[in-house]
């Protein structure tokens, strides 16, 4: 069921046919970051983690937050580039520097390197211990078992990618970033399978969406302590749920992104404006900021073109005097919002969406395929 609905995906936005996929992969890898770090502590709006991605200054994020999105950013970006080398493979050299680029900005979390001590995962509210993880002095022996495991093990690659994510969570080896090194480890595994585009293999963001869940099974199978015997098929079951219900979540994207862009196109066409302000337009109708830097960025994107300075002052300055777009603040520190009937368009889309499949694939499969499912 996963793979049909990979294939439709697929269809859609691999390798790139159509002009909307640029937003729709560069929310997508937003999305992602945003996801992964929430999961952490680290909250920010979608619209603030965009800037990240673009390192731009966010508004409301704090220090903290933006670093950690930025080095987040780095080691994802990091991630979608490997995936195209398909005979690059994961080591510990691999795992030490995406663990650098998360966390370079708190070097007392030794970034890049495996953790010098015992350690705990404590509850947040209660400080109750509830997982302890190996001794310091396994973790090389046991990193190197997860990466034959996984490089060397015949099982579906939906099933290595989810146990390369739990071994690393359970063995637990730097001091800080063990959850987010994870989850990039699996988007790194699927994607380099060229299952489909990298960027939407991805399951951060139905994780992020379901972070008490997610707690939950890891516990279920952790069970408080290191011990590779315990049974790891809830934690499968998991992660083959996320897939299929990400995958739908992807596709109903897909249709009103769609709709949206040829909205926007349309609207570019009846104010007389470039056919390139239309990537920027569909941004601004998501109500996400817009700057001289970010347009050049969603022109690229989704046109194909590069802008100059002088051409995306005159696109911005054109599509303010359409009554399109609205500045605010004043020269370096100048921004543009989508004005409300541009919004309003995009909400009007929203609301002839498909509902929510809320379906446990699982009980799907065993009414769709044989008894032994069950």
């Amino acid at each position: 069921m996963i793979d049909e609905l990979r294939g439709q995906l697929r269809h859609h936005v691999d390798p790139e046919p159509r002009r909307w996929s640029g937003t729709l992969r560069r929310m997508s890898f937003a999305r992602a970051v945003q996801a992964s770090n929430s999961i952490e502590g680290y909250d920010a709006s979608l619209d603030d983690v965009l800037a990240a991605v673009d390192d731009e200054p966010t508004l409301t994020a704090d220090e903290e937050t933006r670093l950690a999105l930025a080095g987040y950013r780095d080691a994802m970006t990091y991630v979608l580039q490997v995936a195209h080398d398909q005979a690059a493979t994961v080591d510990e050299g691999l795992l030490k520097s995406l663990h650098f680029m998360m966390l370079k900005h708190r070097l007392d979390k030794s970034p890049g390197r495996w953790r010098p001590g015992e350690i705990y995962v404590v509850r947040g509210s209660t400080g109750e211990r509830v997982y302890e993880g190996p001794p310091f002095g396994q973790v090389p022996e046991l990193i190197a078992s997860t990466i034959t495991e996984l490089e060397a093990g015949d099982a579906p690659i939906l099933v290595r990618a989810a146990m390369a994510h739990l071994n690393l969570v359970m063995v637990h080896p730097f001091r800080d970033g063990n959850g987010r090194m994870a989850r990039a480890l699996q988007t790194l595994v699927l994607a380099r399978e060229q299952i489909m585009a990298p960027v939407f293999s991805s399951i951060e963001e139905y994780l992020g969406r379901n972070t008490d869940r997610y707690y939950a099974v890891l516990g279920e199978v952790g069970q408080g302590r290191w011990n590779p015997a315990h049974d790891a098929r809830p934690w499968l079951r998991f992660c083959l749920t996320a897939h299929y219900h990400q995958a739908r979540t992807q596709l109903r994207r897909i249709e009103e992104t769609e709709r949206l862009y040829a909205a926007c196109a349309e609207i570019a066409e009846q104010h007389g404006l470039p056919d390139r302000t239309t990537g920027a337009l569909v941004e601004a109708a998501y109500g996400f900021r817009l700057t001289h830097s970010t347009y050049k960025i969603i022109v690229e994107l989704t046109a194909g073109e590069t802008v100059s300075t002088l051409t995306t002052s005159r696109d911005l300055r054109a599509l303010v005097d359409a009554k399109l777009l609205r500045p605010i603040g004043q020269t370096r520190g100048r921004y543009y919002l989508g004005e409300a009937h541009l919004i309003a368009e995009r909400r009007r889309i929203q609301a002839g969406r498909a509902p929510k499949e809320t379906s446990d694939p699982f009980d799907l499969a065993r009414g769709r395929l044989s008894p032994e499912l069950s």
